[in-house]
Formats: structure tokens, C-alpha cells, sequence
């Protein structure tokens, strides 16, 4: 019987806190170029490259929005309840909700309204949910899952159902999953490029070699910003900066480029000048959390075993 090799844990958390700081740092500098067009960023910035905060949202720099917040969410729901629990998961977003933070999307308050009203864990399915509010805060279930696609498959949909049932924000959010997976234990910009073509040839939606251009928070928009940026760059700074000037929903699609390039790059590979400039408390929490969903992965532990 082939064994599986692991990498060793040094280089896995590595890759899930780059993951994780990647997410805070996409959604820290897109923030400030939300709901822009390239055109607009380009007469006001030139190129947007430095996190300022400011934008729509008027963030003070180094500030992240619902992107981050809710991925800590889910982060602190499993590791309080040691394990996947998806009630954990409504209650932390409940608990979110009611402290009044400075941004949530519609979609998603409409889901988390109703579970404070009725306890509603899934929300109906809705064509109108195709937004990437799931997608945006999927990472701390991929890191969980490393190891098992069958309960990544499971728990990234059920987070996602508590508030958008959608199949095309679904299977985002699971090649996603799957993408992470590939690039935490190991996985190069080449392999994750052949993975994707295979993804996009089966789910023809998401195709996004020529890129349309748009970044709205329509999830197959979403997917097809980060995709072009992630694979037409070899390295965090440029696949970030090409990303967020793109504007539209650039948080998010920020933040999610953020994460694939930092579970692709490393810690190593995000310039120490967004660092340095992102909440310190934010940046302590994720980086914690990255380290304990990794070190907590039932399927590690049973490789380890």
C-alpha cells in the first residue's frame, strides 16, 4: 500500500496562516477600492498598492471588513466547540450581527436574521443567493478539513446554506476548499492552474480565460476576477494589487485572492509593509487560529497516528 506523504507541519501551518493573514490583508486593501471602477481608481490612486483604509466604508488603515470577521467567525465556532458544530457557527455570526459591525451584506443578514428569529440553520434556495458571502469566509473550513474532501464538501456547504443556497455559490465554495487543500500540502502555481482548467471546463459558468472584466459580488464574477489574477501573476504582491484595482467587490475578491495566494506564497510571501499595517489584534487572531484549525484537523491526526 502507497503511504501518503505529508508534508511536514512546519510548511502546513505556514501555508494555512498565510491563508488566513492573506484574507485579512486582500480585504484590508480592497476595502478602500469597494464599489470603484478601474478608471476611477486609477485617477484617485493611480495604482492602489498601499492599505490606507478610507474608501465607502470611511476604514480606518489596516481595518477589515465582514470578509474577515465572519472567517473568524467560523474559526472561533470550532475551535469553542472543538470540533464542526453548526449551530456554533450560527451563534457566532448571531453574536456578530448584534454588535453592530461597520459592514454586512444583505444576503447574509437576511440568514442570520432568521436564525435569530427562528433558528433557521439553512436558508431556502434562492437564485437570488448567488452572491460570494459564502465564498468569502470558507478558509477556516478548508483548513479544518485538510486531509478529508468528504467533510470539507459537507461543512463548507452547510455554512454556506445558513445563509446563501445557491449551486453555483455551492460548488465555488467547495473548489475553493479544494484549491486550498492542493496548495497547503504543497501544491505549485502549475498543478493548481491544471486543476482549475479541469474545474472550469466542467462548470463552463466560472470560465475566465478571456477575463469578462467584471468583479461584482455575483459569486461567478467573484470567481473569475480571482482566478485571472491568481494565475496571470506569480507571486502575492502582483496577483494582490492587480486584483483590488480591478474595484467592484474588491474586499472581497481581495481577501479570496489573498487567501489562495497566501496558501500558495506563505507568511514569507506578503510584503512586510501590508503586514505591518493591519490590525495588530486581527492579525494575532487569525494567525492563532490558522495554527490551531491545522494542528486540529481530524484527518492529520489520524495520518499521525
Amino acid at each position: 500500500m502507497k503511504s501518503v506523504r505529508i508534508p511536514d507541519r512546519k510548511q502546513i501551518v505556514g501555508r494555512a496562516k498565510g491563508a488566513f493573514v492573506g484574507l485579512a490583508i486582500g480585504d484590508a486593501l480592497g476595502a478602500t477600492t469597494e464599489f470603484m471602477t478601474p478608471q476611477e481608481i486609477k485617477l484617485q490612486y493611480g495604482v492602489h498598492k498601499q492599505i490606507i483604509g478610507k474608501g465607502w466604508l470611511y476604514l480606518k488603515a489596516g481595518q477589515v471588513t465582514d470578509d474577515t470577521q465572519m472567517s473568524i467567525c467560523i474559526g472561533r465556532a470550532i475551535r469553542d466547540s472543538q470540533g464542526w458544530n453548526l449551530t456554533a457557527v450560527a451563534d457566532e455570526f448571531a453574536n456578530w450581527v448584534k454588535g453592530r459591525p461597520i459592514d454586512v451584506g444583505s444576503t447574509c443578514a437576511r440568514g442570520i436574521r432568521n436564525y435569530i428569529l427562528y433558528q433557521t440553520l439553512e436558508a431556502p434556495p434562492s437564485r437570488w443567493s448567488a452572491g460570494n458571502g459564502a465564498l468569502m469566509r470558507m478558509l477556516p473550513v478548508a483548513l479544518y478539513t485538510l486531509g478529508n474532501e468528504e467533510s470539507l464538501d459537507q461543512y463548507v456547504v452547510e455554512q454556506a446554506h445558513l445563509t446563501h443556497n445557491n449551486p453555483l455559490s455551492d460548488t465555488a465554495c467547495i473548489f475553493f476548499g479544494r484549491l486550498l487543500h492542493e496548495a497547503m500540502m504543497g501544491g505549485q502555481l502549475g498543478p493548481l492552474l491544471m486543476q482549475t482548467k479541469g474545474f472550469v471546463n466542467e462548470h463552463p459558468d466560472f470560465c475566465y480565460d478571456p477575463y469578462p472584466g467584471k468583479s461584482s459580488a455575483f459569486v461567478v464574477d467573484t470567481v473569475q476576477t480571482v482566478f485571472h489574477f491568481l494565475f496571470s501573476t506569480d507571486n502575492f504582491e502582483d496577483c494582490l494589487i492587480g486584483t483590488v484595482n480591478q474595484g467592484g467587490d474588491a474586499d472581497t475578491t481581495g481577501a479570496l485572492a489573498g487567501m489562495l495566494a497566501g496558501a500558495l506564497y506563505g507568511v514569507e510571501g506578503i510584503p512586510k509593509r501590508w503586514l505591518k499595517r493591519l490590525d495588530s489584534r486581527v492579525y494575532s487572531e487569525v494567525d492563532a487560529l490558522a495554527e490551531y484549525l491545522v494542528d486540529h484537523s481530524p484527518a492529520l491526526l489520524s495520518l499521525k497516528n
